[in-house]
C-alpha cells in the first residue's frame, strides 16, 4: 500500500516538473529583457503594442461569433437527435469527430479551392467573405467539443417531459429550444464557449493561409523576429487558456447531474 503511494506521489511529482519547469523557465526568461535585472519591460512592450491589441480584438470578435455560429448549429441539433432521431446519434457522433482528423490545411485548402475569386462564389474576394469563412472554419474545428458538451448537459435533463409540458402550454419549436432548452443547458453551452475561445485564439495554420489579422499570425511572427517578447506572449497565451480551463472547471461544479432517465 505505502509502495503503491510512493510511485503515485513520484509519478505525479515528475509529471508536474514535467509541466511547470519549462513554464517557469520561459516566465524568468521573458523578464531579463533589461540587462542586469528583472522587469515587466517585456510585457509592456507586448501591451503596448498595436498590432497586439487588434490582432487580440479581431481574434476575440471572430471568437464570439464562431460562439454564437456553433450554438446555433449544435444546440438544436443535438436536441433533435435527443428527442426523435436517436438511431442517427452515432452518425452525428461520427461527423462532429471528422474535424479532429481533417487538419485545418486542407480545410484552408478547399476554401481557396471553392471560394477563390475565379469561383462562382468568391468568398476571399472580399473581407468580409473571408471573415465569414473563417468563422465557419473555427466553428468546425471546434465542434468536436461544442457538440460533446451540449450532449452531456442535455443527457441531465429530462427532454423529453420537457417537451411535451411546453407543447401543452403551446410553445413553438423555437421557444422550446431557446427559453426551455437552451437555459437549462446553459452551462454545458459556456464550457463549450470557452473551449471555443481557447480554439480561435491561438489557432495558426486558417487566419495565416487566409491572410487574416488573427491573433496566432501574430504570436508566430513575432516569435519569429523578437526574443523576449515571445516568452511573454507564451506565458499570456497560457493564461488565457488556463483561464478557460478554469472557468469550465468552475462551471461544472454548478452543472445538474446526470438524472439518469431515457430520453
Amino acid at each position: 500500500m505505502k509502495g503503491s503511494r510512493f510511485w503515485a506521489w513520484l509519478i505525479f511529482a515528475v509529471g508536474t516538473a514535467y509541466f511547470f519547469i519549462p513554464l517557469i523557465a520561459t516566465f524568468e526568461f521573458s523578464l531579463r529583457m533589461r540587462r542586469g535585472e528583472y522587469s515587466f519591460d517585456a510585457y509592456r512592450v507586448v501591451f503596448g503594442d498595436p498590432r497586439f491589441q487588434e490582432t487580440f480584438a479581431y481574434s476575440v470578435t471572430v471568437a464570439i461569433f464562431t460562439i454564437i455560429l456553433g450554438v446555433a448549429l449544435v444546440v438544436p441539433t443535438a436536441y433533435w437527435i435527443r428527442l426523435r432521431m436517436p438511431h442517427l446519434r452515432p452518425i452525428v457522433e461520427f461527423a462532429t469527430l471528422l474535424p479532429l482528423i481533417i487538419p485545418a490545411i486542407v480545410i484552408v485548402f478547399g476554401y481557396i479551392r471553392m471560394y477563390g475569386s475565379s469561383s462562382p462564389l468568391p468568398f476571399l474576394a472580399t473581407a468580409r467573405g473571408t471573415d465569414a469563412l473563417l468563422v465557419i472554419g473555427y466553428a468546425t474545428l471546434a465542434l468536436p467539443y461544442m457538440y460533446r458538451a451540449v450532449d452531456t448537459g442535455l443527457r441531465t435533463i429530462d427532454v423529453r417531459t420537457l417537451t411535451e409540458a411546453a407543447q401543452i402550454l403551446g410553445a413553438g419549436w423555437i421557444t422550446i429550444i431557446a427559453r426551455i432548452i437552451l437555459p437549462n443547458v446553459l452551462i454545458a453551452v459556456l464550457s463549450g464557449a470557452f473551449l471555443t475561445f481557447a480554439i480561435v485564439i491561438g489557432e495558426f495554420t486558417m487566419a495565416s493561409l487566409l491572410n487574416r489579422p488573427a491573433f496566432g499570425p501574430y504570436l508566430q511572427n513575432i516569435g519569429a523576429n523578437r526574443a523576449y517578447e515571445p516568452a511573454a506572449l507564451a506565458i499570456i497565451a497560457f493564461a488565457i487558456t488556463w483561464g478557460c480551463m478554469s472557468v469550465i472547471q468552475i462551471l461544472a461544479r454548478f452543472a445538474p447531474k446526470s438524472a439518469n432517465r431515457p430520453n
